[in-house]
């Protein structure tokens, strides 16, 4: 991956690369930088293979770490600063043989606990500055993992899934030729790091030449994020569908043109709501194109995808995500792992570069999710998603849902046991259940049903509690207390039972659900 970035670097080397804040610097500084950085990962035996953990905010220093652990042919583990240190912890304890973690005064505290070596990226200025600012010859593979992202897993417990240079080039090199981006497809970051969609949003714009836009945030804040889409040449940008309302309700709400400016804006992550977006879709003089996009984390982000701008309401009932990246295969199978007809639906199987190299902490039943099928008499390895989809008419691949208990709250995959397994841990909770109820607009959203242990627990409290544990992006929207958790005939919790309840309650109350 690195490679591309550095042909630039010679050949543009006082193009701007990264913007953050009030600072800037070009691909020559920020290649010599990363050279140094990984002169020091290789001093310290952290070359190919070695896993090192970034636990940076958006900076011009994630990016120089970001890409001198590529250089020195380690791969990198995003350790998002916006979780809380709990949180953290219980996802370090998921990387086996962490060789060190990255950090930076604001963030040292978050994993100073780690059994790995915890090194402050800012007082390492001399000693770098004292290193060669050439690049280490150091041979990396495609078959070599570049990064490794944490996404649910069915147990509850965080998986931690690796991709190898060559899905990541792969996914974008397509991106560049497909779509044409280019050294003036200046880029704008507006996810949080941890997410997988942010790996290929941070290094899409150094892939093709472009500028980087960082934003001096830890959490998304639109109204930053649009003030730089006005202030800056930015092309394109990467997000989740949920962010992407964001963004159009704040332009919609001050009759700007930010966004309809863009050229691209690529997103996907979790079930679209066209009509969320079909109004401002339609504003005269809108340039921008939305490409719908389909993909997982265990495969490089991305498997297919399909432009908006050939939706039609009446034709589909749900936006499709198209047709497969470069070199992807798209399968879709019955139980038996047999493909099934035309427009039948089934489990949609990836195939081809993409498919990434494991989880790194695999043991269970999930590792099995990458497997081998026979395809025209050949073994193919492929990922079962657990997604149910079918093929329309058209060609395009259409996802009806998820095939397991996992759901996608705003772009992010979450498995409801992980949640309820921090709910339990809280004082005064004698048993919870989490489901996923559908807001008025479309949105998904968790509720949490709890049976207390003796009087009813206040919201503020569990909320406030599961915020010490849990990513923000985990923690329900409502808490709801109940006297039992209602059970399936087959003994499981019974999702759709409690979230028929709650409706049923706000209903009496008058209350809208």
């Amino acid at each position: 991956m690195h490679r591309q970035f550095e042909a630039h670097a010679r050949t543009a080397p006082d193009a701007v690369a990264v913007r953050w804040a009030d600072r800037e610097v070009t691909y020559a500084e920020l290649d010599a930088r990363a050279n140094r950085f990984a002169r020091l990962l290789l001093a310290r035996g952290h070359g190919r293979g070695a896993k090192v953990g970034l636990c940076l905010d958006y900076s011009i220093d994630l990016l120089v770490a970001l890409l001198g652990t590529l250089k020195a042919g380690a791969a990198y583990v995003p350790l998002d600063p916006a979780y809380p240190e709990a949180r953290l912890r219980l996802l370090l304890g998921q990387v086996p043989d962490l060789a060190m973690i990255v950090a930076s005064p604001a963030t040292f505290a978050q994993v100073e606990s780690a059994p790995a070596e915890v090194v402050v990226f800012d007082e390492l200025a001399d000693y770098l500055a004292g290193l060669a600012g050439t690049a280490p010859d150091v041979a990396v593979t495609g078959d070599d993992v570049c990064y490794a992202v944490f996404t649910s897993g069915s147990t509850g417990t965080p998986k931690l899934t690796a991709v190898r240079h060559e899905g990541w080039f792969n996914l974008l090199n397509w991106l560049m030729l497909e779509f044409g981006l280019n050294s003036g497809s200046d880029n704008l970051v507006v996810s949080a790091f941890g997410f997988d969609l942010s790996q290929r949003s941070l290094m899409m714009p150094l892939f093709c030449g472009a500028t980087q836009h960082l934003l001096a945030s830890r959490n998304f804040d639109a109204a930053m994020a649009y003030r730089l889409l006005n202030r800056h040449g930015i092309r394109v940008v990467h997000c989740a569908s949920s962010t992407l309302y964001l963004l159009v309700d704040w332009e919609t709400a001050r009759k700007g043109d930010a966004l309809t400016r863009l050229d691209y804006v690529i997103f996907g992550g979790e079930p679209l709501h066209v009509e969320r977006l079909a109004h401002w879709m339609r504003r005269e003089g809108n340039t921008c194109t939305l490409l719908h996009q389909y993909g997982v984390a265990e495969c490089t982000d991305v498997a297919s995808s399909y432009d908006l701008a050939d939706y039609r309401p009446g034709e589909h009932d749900i936006a499709p995500v198209g047709r497969p990246a470069y070199n992807t295969d798209l399968h879709i199978v019955d139980e038996h792992m047999r493909g099934v007809g035309a427009g039948e639906y089934g489990e949609i199987l990836i195939a081809g570069t993409s498919v990434g190299a494991g989880y790194l902490n695999g043991t269970g039943p999930e590792s099995e999710r990458f497997t081998t099928i026979e395809v025209d008499g050949e073994p193919r390895r492929v990922y079962r998603t657990g997604d149910r989809g079918h093929v329309d008419s058209n060609g395009d691949l259409v996802i009806a849902g998820r095939m397991d208990a996992q759901v996608k709250v705003r772009g992010m995959r979450i498995d409801p046991t992980d949640i309820e397994r921090a709910l339990g841990r809280l004082p005064g909770v004698r048993q919870a259940a989490v489901a996923v109820a559908h807001t008025d607009s479309g949105d998904a959203e968790l509720i949490a049903f709890l049976v207390p242990i003796g009087d009813d627990l206040a919201e503020d409290d569990v909320r406030a509690g599961l915020l010490a544990t849990l990513p923000r992006n985990m923690v329900p929207a409502r808490f709801v207390n109940t006297a039992r958790i209602p059970l399936s005939p087959h003994g499981k919790v019974d999702r759709p039972a409690l979230v028929r309840e709650f409706r049923s309650n706000f209903a009496d109350s008058g209350t809208p659900a």
